[in-house]
C-alpha cells in the first residue's frame, strides 16, 4: 500500500527577509509568507486529498500549515522533530556576518554541507536522522494515506537525500527548496521514493528562495 508524504517548506519569514540564520529562532511569517501559504494550500487541495497535517512547532511552519488546516478542517499535529536545524550560536546572525564570526565552521557549511555542524548546535547528519525517523514513523502510522508535513529548508533537503541514497553524503548534489513549495514522496513497504521536489509554479510572481551559495 502506497503512502504519499508531502513536505512543505514554510512561507517567507521575517528571517528570510532580513537574511539571517533562523534555526530554532521562532520568527513569524512576512506578509508575503502568509500569501504564499494561502496559495500553497489552494494548490495542495486541488492536487491531493490530504488525510493528516503535521508541522514543526515553530510559528513560521505552523502558520503556513494553518492555511491548509483552515481550508480542509484537518487539525494540525505539532511535531518538534520537524524543526529547522538548531543553529546554536549562528541563530539570529546575518549570513554575511557568519563568514567573519565563524569562518572555519561556516566555511564547512558552504563547502562540505554533509559534514557541517552549527557552532553550539546541530550537525546536518543529526538533522537528517531526527527528521527521517519522525517521517518514517508517521508514514507507517498512516499507511495508504496522504500526509502533509510542514517543515524547513534543511530538513527537506535532508529528507530528499535520505529518500534517494539513505544518507546525506550527496547533499551537495541537491538544492534548497523554495518558500511554500511542495515536495512529494511515495512510501511503499518502508521504501521512500522522490516524486517531485520544490513544486512552486503555483506561486507565480510570489516565489522566494534562499541564495544558492547559502
Amino acid at each position: 500500500m502506497m503512502t504519499t508524504v508531502l513536505f512543505i517548506r514554510h512561507g517567507e519569514s521575517v528571517a528570510n527577509r532580513r537574511n539571517i540564520f533562523a534555526g530554532h529562532l521562532d520568527v513569524e511569517l512576512e506578509e508575503l509568507g502568509f500569501l504564499q501559504a494561502a496559495k500553497t494550500a489552494e494548490f495542495i487541495t486541488e492536487k491531493y486529498k490530504v488525510d493528516a497535517i503535521y508541522s514543526s512547532d515553530l510559528q513560521r511552519a505552523y502558520n503556513t500549515a494553518k492555511a491548509l488546516s483552515d481550508r480542509t478542517g484537518i487539525p494540525i499535529i505539532k511535531e518538534k522533530a520537524f524543526r529547522e536545524i538548531d543553529g546554536g550560536e549562528w541563530d539570529e546572525k546575518n549570513f554575511d556576518a557568519l563568514d567573519s564570526l565563524f569562518p572555519e565552521e561556516f566555511g564547512v557549511w558552504r563547502r562540505d554541507l554533509k559534514n557541517a555542524r552549527c557552532t553550539g548546535g546541530e550537525s546536518v547528519k543529526e538533522v537528517a536522522a531526527r527528521v527521517f525517523a519522525a517521517a518514517k514513523k508517521i508514514a507507517a502510522e498512516n499507511e495508504g494515506k496522504t500526509i502533509a508535513i510542514f517543515s524547513h529548508v534543511t530538513p527537506i533537503r535532508c529528507i530528499e537525500c535520505m529518500a534517494r541514497d539513505g544518507s546525506v553524503e550527496k547533499i551537495a548534489d541537491h538544492t534548497w527548496v523554495s518558500n511554500a513549495s511542495v515536495s512529494e514522496f511515495l512510501v511503499e513497504d518502508g521504501q521512500w521514493k522522490v516524486i517531485e521536489m520544490s513544486q512552486d509554479k503555483h506561486l507565480s510572481g510570489m516565489r522566494t528562495a534562499l541564495p544558492d551559495d547559502v
